[in-house]
């Protein structure tokens, strides 16, 4: 089958690879109907490389239709059309029961100290093949996969397999209140669908972000937005707050922030090392651009939440702990536990009006045998790249 695997820093190829099989009796094959490309696959294609190996297959958010199954699956049938979370959980665990799949004691890559098994995504998170292919093998199939209905395309679903749960946990872990306000740092599809979540369930919401065709993305949808090129964010928020800020805060930025020059040499020297030196580098020091962590602290109003949904990588990143202290910043972040909240956003994808707007997301449909273009305009933010889809 074709497969997209990554090389190196900024280089991956569709190439041939083996087509995946049975493994295990909880095991099912998914012929891939969708992929999408997504703002932590950059962090693959750009910093995390020491932890990649030479020949892995990219991908996390895919959706398609099931080939085979292996002997315990009952859940799903050949010829069913299904979307896949992107993290690997069993259903049946401690953490599992507890709808805490994003941490699955089953699938925990123990051997890194990291939480389950994600696809597509690095020796860190069990170096499973992703989906950014013709086939995909899905572990657990006894209970990931979602099935869906016949009928609409497969943009009403995808986005189940990763953003819209990240997006909702985002906007549930911020904690707002009634009517509440609240910014996100990030335009992205992360930051998109945040801001179209929050204002569905009635918030008033900021948008923050330097790429003008994601302001104006954001801007449809009923988002008030600010350029954050031209202005002190913090200080125009608290202007528009009454002087406090808004009640809470989403960072959808993450790791690779603008405005961190320090941190952005210190990305560019690790990504020079080899990886032996790289990645026990990244595992004992700082090396995260923090502007829009900083800024989030700086935003929110004292007693305040930050949901940090942008993906950091460093392990001693400092922290304005001062500030947050005598803010009373509350601070939740972590991996989307997706079937957690499949039943809050089914009815929504289901709609026909579309009130999230998933149709209003992908900017780029390109073939498989594009996918090496598709990762370099998504990462240089060319061509009004905001979300790339990729179709086997």
């Amino acid at each position: 089958m074709k497969a997209l695997t990554w090389h190196g820093k900024r280089d991956v190829r569709v190439e041939d690879v083996p087509d995946p099989s049975i493994k295990e009796p909880t095991d099912a094959i998914i012929k891939v109907t969708t992929a999408a490309i997504c703002g932590s696959d950059l962090h693959l294609y750009e910093v995390l490389g020491p932890f990649m190996g030479e020949g892995d297959i990219l991908g996390h958010e895919t959706m398609g239709v099931v080939e085979e199954v292996g002997a315990e699956v009952t859940q799903i049938r050949p010829g069913e059309r299904v979307v896949i979370p992107f993290n690997i959980s069993c259903g049946h665990c401690h953490l599992c029961r507890m709808e805490l799949y994003a941490q699955c004691e089953t699938t925990q890559v123990r051997e890194h100290g990291t939480g389950a098994a994600l696809f597509g995504y690095t020796k860190l998170y069990g170096q499973v093949p992703g989906g950014q292919a013709e086939y995909l093998r899905v572990p657990q199939a006894q209970f990931g996969p979602v099935t869906v209905p016949e009928g609409p395309p497969d943009e009403r679903f995808l986005y189940l397999s990763d953003v819209l749960p990240t997006s909702w946990q985002a906007v549930q872990y911020a904690d707002l209140p009634e009517g509440g306000s609240l910014t996100v740092f990030g335009l992205g599809p992360i930051g998109q669908m945040s801001a179209r979540i929050a204002k569905h369930r009635g918030h008033r919401v900021i948008g923050v972000d330097g790429v003008p065709e994601r302001l104006e993305m954001a801007r449809r949808h009923g988002v008030e937005v600010l350029d954050a090129r031209d202005l002190d964010v913090p200080d125009k928020i608290r202007d528009l707050t009454g002087g406090r800020g808004t009640d809470s805060v989403i960072d959808a930025v993450g790791m690779e922030a603008h405005g961190s020059p320090v941190a952005k040499f210190g990305h560019a020297v690790t990504g020079l090392l080899p990886d032996m030196v790289a990645a026990p580098l990244m595992r004992t020091a700082g090396v995260d651009r923090l502007a829009a962590l900083n800024q989030a602290i700086d935003t929110v109003r004292r007693c305040g939440t930050i949901s940090v949904v942008g993906v950091y990588g460093g392990m001693a990143d400092p922290m304005p702990m001062l500030k947050m202290f005598d803010k009373g910043v509350t601070l939740r972040m972590g991996q989307a536990h997706v079937r957690r909240w499949i039943p809050h956003l089914m009815p929504l994808v289901l709609d026909d009006s579309d009130p999230l707007g998933v149709m209003d997301l992908a900017t780029h449909r390109l073939p498989l045998a594009e996918a090496p273009h598709g990762y370099e305009i998504f990462q240089k933010k060319r061509d009004g790249a905001i979300k790339v889809l990729l179709k086997p």
